[in-house]
């Protein structure tokens, strides 16, 4: 069974995406963090989730094409909003220079496109893979 949600709060449900094949990105990425860097990541997710918004751009930030990032650092998660209060979590990467990466925001922008598609035909979340 895929697990979706990263983390149900009174404001967002915040999810992880799944490519069609079923790979998961931006999960797999944060399984690798180190403890500390889980917590850092788990605590932005908590107050996004519970609370609506986060106004520290050095946390949580908007990268233009309706695309956000979450921020701890030096890890990057970006994300969209989507109907039904929802966060999707696309992709997650070490940030190494000042700029986002412009291969990463094409990738979130991807996914992002594939999600909306798949929800519209009704195949995101009944998908028997």
């Amino acid at each position: 069974m895929k697990e979706y949600i990263a983390y149900r709060g009174r404001m967002f449900q915040i999810e992880w995406y799944f490519t069609v094949n079923g790979k998961r990105p931006a999960l797999d990425y944060a399984e690798t963090l180190s403890e500390i860097d889980k917590v850092k990541f788990e605590n932005l997710l908590r107050l996004m989730g519970d609370l609506g918004s986060i106004h520290n751009q050095e946390k949580f930030r908007f990268e233009g094409d309706q695309i956000y990032a979450f921020k701890p650092q030096p890890h990057r998660f970006l994300c969209f909003f989507f109907d039904g209060k929802k966060i999707i979590i696309t992709n997650g990467f070490v940030k190494k220079k000042n700029q986002l990466p412009k291969s990463e925001k094409e990738k979130a922008i991807r996914h992002k496109q594939d999600y909306i598609h798949r929800v519209k035909d009704g195949t995101y979340y009944d998908e028997k893979k």
